[in-house]
């Protein structure tokens, strides 16, 4: 062989040896291990989109499309994820098991007077304030404490025709009974009538002994309170059921909070509830559940809890914003559970990632019962001690395309789906579409 002959054979055999290896740098030819993998039987998007293609391709980030060999998901309704991946991915599972459940039920309300110990001053009777004894809106007042000194025509007619009667009844102690009794009737009707005008028991003793009209009486404080409101006006006239003041005893309060609907079968009556305000960071008051509402509100969806506050220092005031905790517990019975975040929930539907070994996962519904705080029941699809991936499971959907699989859980009976044996058809070119028109 010539010395020109050698050189041409090894010129070729470069060239061709470099068609080759930018033949299967192109992807038309498959790599060196595709033997051993097997068959490729498409490409599909690296994001995990469910878009795929019978041929190498890049998506719009120029990220090259990844290869499915015939055989890698062997289990049919199986995703394989590699060693390096799974570490890659920071992947963890947790076994199913069972416990019992229980949460918080949080909620938010305002603090507000106690119904029941609310009181009004509205005298039963016309006349006018002589004198203003508590005379500022906010003022703490004791039971039988005097409010203001009024005077009234009527009650000033009516302490007279008590006297009258008391002092006849003593001069008739010689006259007969019947007419003993009917003087008798006077003094008492008489007397009836200032204390239905709510006189009190120590004013109308003093009419008794000193025996001669109180041209000024005094309305007390019904019970111990702070004034809210506070109407009256030294000097002004007032008429028969006008409110004068409105006195609250805020010794004990109400908190109506707005629970959720759905929290709603974990609040009963007697429950502890734990309250925070804002006024006094850090410090927690007791209370416990006295009134569930019977109606809902629409708009928000919650109903109104009534708690029953002590407040015996007066620190807590009406019309504070508060945060409350109720300690609920569903049942006392240990049920099968998992992690919340476990859950995928296409909305439907819940799936979640069972662990089978070696990478691979299989996506599997369930059928979901109670909810606490960090975990939730499992009625059916799992058994005990299943592990389920909690951790980086949606970064497993975007790796393995399994929104493609879960989507059809509905053909498949629950059992997942398998991955296409064919490739999908190439998107053909479609012709422009002819213009719209309208009469």
């Amino acid at each position: 062989m010539s010395k020109r002959t050698f050189i041409v054979f090894i010129l070729a055999g470069t060239a061709i040896g470099l068609g080759y290896a930018g033949y299967r740098s192109n992807g038309f030819l498959p790599p060196a291990n595709a033997t051993e993998q097997g068959k490729i039987l498409y490409y599909r998007n690296p994001m995990g989109l469910p878009d795929t293609s019978p041929t190498p391709k890049k998506d719009s980030m120029g990220m090259d499309y990844i290869p499915v060999y015939a055989g890698e998901d062997a289990g049919g309704d199986q995703v394989r994820i590699s060693p390096e991946k799974v570490q890659k991915l920071g992947v963890r599972t947790e076994a199913a098991q069972r416990r019992v459940l229980s949460r918080p039920v949080r909620a938010v309300g305002l603090i507000a007077p106690d119904e029941r110990r609310l009181f009004t001053v509205a005298p039963r009777f016309e006349g006018w304030i002589e004198r203003l004894l508590v005379n500022s809106t906010g003022q703490t007042v004791q039971r039988g404490e005097p409010l203001m000194a009024v005077y009234s025509p009527e009650l000033v007619s009516a302490q007279r025709e008590y006297l009258l009667a008391s002092g006849g009844l003593r001069s008739l102690r010689e006259s007969s009974p019947d007419t003993r009794e009917g003087m008798s009737q006077l003094a008492e009707t008489a007397l009836a009538r200032l204390r239905n005008w709510e006189i009190s028991a120590d004013q109308l003793e003093r009419l008794r002994k000193e025996g001669k009209p109180q041209q000024q009486l005094l309305l007390k404080a019904p019970a111990n309170g702070v004034v809210l409101e506070k109407t009256a006006i030294q000097g002004m006239r007032f008429m028969p059921g006008e409110a004068l003041y409105r006195i609250a005893d805020l010794s004990s309060l109400w908190l109506v909070a707005d629970v959720f609907e759905q929290d709603l079968n974990l609040v009963r009556p007697g429950q502890e509830a734990r309250i925070t305000v804002n006024a006094f960071p850090g410090e927690m008051f007791l209370g416990k559940v006295a009134f569930i509402y019977p109606t809902l509100n629409p708009q928000t969806r919650t109903a109104q809890v009534r708690i029953e506050l002590p407040n015996p220092k007066g620190r807590l005031r009406p019309a504070m914003y508060a945060s409350i905790e109720l300690a609920a517990g569903h049942d006392k019975t240990a049920v099968l559970t998992i992690p919340a975040s476990a859950v995928l929930s296409s909305g439907a539907r819940q799936a979640v990632l069972v662990e089978l070994g070696e990478g691979r996962y299989q996506p599997r519904e369930v059928k979901l019962g109670l909810r606490g705080d960090d975990y939730v029941q499992v009625l059916e699809g799992l058994t005990d001690d299943e592990r389920v991936v909690v951790s980086a499971n949606f970064l497993i959907d975007a790796e393995s395309n399994l929104k493609a699989a879960l989507g059809s859980f509905g053909g498949h009976g629950g059992q997942g789906a398998t991955v296409p044996e064919t490739p999908p058809a190439p998107a053909t070119p479609t012709a422009p579409a002819s213009a719209h028109q309208g009469h």
